[in-house]
């Protein structure tokens, strides 16, 4: 089955736009291997990433249902055809697969195929990935392989694309990364100050206990007592520490637990009272769930740190297949109009950025005197 010029190029359009939907990594790959078999009306498509031993770091496959896929077994780390498509960086269109020298043989759950059509995938000189196409839904040239000269340029095209797609995702879960450096960073700062502050009232404390223990028992014993209370809040800080500087782990806790940790440790490290509250959530894609949290810990950086409040509360509800957070302070708020001046040493414009970059809104609701709601909802899936 061959497409019309005018479906074929609305196939084409549809991939490019579903590639560059997403920015995690897993995601984009996901979606590039779907895009290619649909697009090529093969049965089967896979799509390696390479490692740094002639392996693949990644490998993700469409056509193959979970069960087989755990049938078949992990990949060899010499990988016949699919590993010297690595290392030599070339297309190759294959009327049996099965009949190359190089081929290997595979495992006994894995799917018979003979049509083959592969490609690197390049980012200048270097090979990021290999996709691999097999068995076209179509009837077979005697002799031939069924995927054309077309449908090899037409996988070239959308292999640049995904080269694009695939270095930009990298991109940026590396800014991420980067991100929460930054973030654990700063509550260090934060955290080190609160110990700090706490060891040295201890310290004080434990000192007037010492120089009242012969002349004034009793208020000896009450200067003890605030000492004992004293180190056990010193090592509730600690423990928060411990917790919160680890890294973020929204794939193992979920967004309420990680965002619940996170305000518990602000609202022992600050003196203003900072709460949280959710009610009726579900699980969002990670990409909406990493933005909720950065905007979330952006607005309370703000709060706590320019506008005096001596309240904080961060509420997280469900809102459609979606959810909307809203960061509520009693400070000193601003005037909306002056947001251009002020967005930039506020964090709204990345906000604004990290709320847009997930199909999501940000509005800001503020006054002098007023406070301040920063309020961001997302789509869901």
């Amino acid at each position: 089955m061959s497409h019309p010029p005018s479906s074929g190029l609305a196939a084409v359009s549809s991939a490019l736009l579903a590639m560059s939907r997403h920015l995690e990594v897993r995601d984009v790959l996901k979606t590039i291997v779907a895009s290619a078999r649909e697009l090529l009306d093969a049965e089967y498509a896979a799509l390696g990433v390479p490692d740094d031993h002639g392996g693949f770091a990644q490998f993700v496959v469409s056509g193959v249902s979970e069960a087989q896929w755990k049938a078949i077994g992990p990949l060899p780390r010499q990988h016949g055809i699919l590993a010297a498509m690595l290392r030599d960086a070339r297309t190759e269109r294959l009327a049996d697969v099965r009949k190359d020298p190089r081929f290997e043989g595979w495992p006994e759950a894995h799917p018979d195929m003979s049509d083959f059509l592969g490609l690197p995938i390049k980012d200048g000189d270097e090979t990021i990935g290999a996709l691999f196409l097999a068995n076209k839904r179509c009837s077979r040239p005697e002799g031939g392989c069924a995927f054309t000269e077309e449908d090899e340029e037409l996988l070239s095209i959308l292999a640049q694309h995904a080269a694009i797609a695939l270095t930009n995702a990298r991109l940026y879960e590396r800014s991420r990364e980067l991100t929460i450096a930054e973030e654990r960073s700063r509550l260090a700062h934060e955290l080190h100050d609160a110990v700090s502050q706490k060891l040295f009232s201890l310290r004080l404390t434990a000192q007037a206990a010492a120089a009242l223990v012969d002349r004034d028992p009793g208020r000896a014993k009450g200067e003890l007592q605030q000492v004992a209370a004293l180190a056990a809040e010193a090592a509730d800080e600690l423990r928060a520490a411990v917790v919160e500087l680890r890294p973020a782990a929204l794939d193992e806790d979920g967004l309420i637990n990680t965002l619940r940790t996170h305000i518990q440790v602000l609202d022992r490290a600050h003196s203003a009272r900072v709460t949280f509250d959710t009610c009726g959530t579900k699980a969002l894609p990670a990409a909406q769930e990493e933005a909720v949290l950065r905007v979330a810990q952006e607005a309370l950086h703000n709060a706590l740190r320019h506008s005096g409040a001596d309240r904080v509360d961060v509420v997280l509800a469900r809102r459609g297949h979606g959810a909307v957070l809203s960061v509520t302070d009693n400070g000193s708020g601003f005037e909306p109009r002056t947001v251009r001046r002020a967005g930039r040493h506020l964090g709204l414009v990345s906000m604004r950025d990290r709320a847009g970059g997930v199909g999501g809104s940000l509005t800001v609701h503020s006054a002098p005197g007023k406070g301040t709601t920063i309020e961001m909802e997302v789509p869901g899936g």
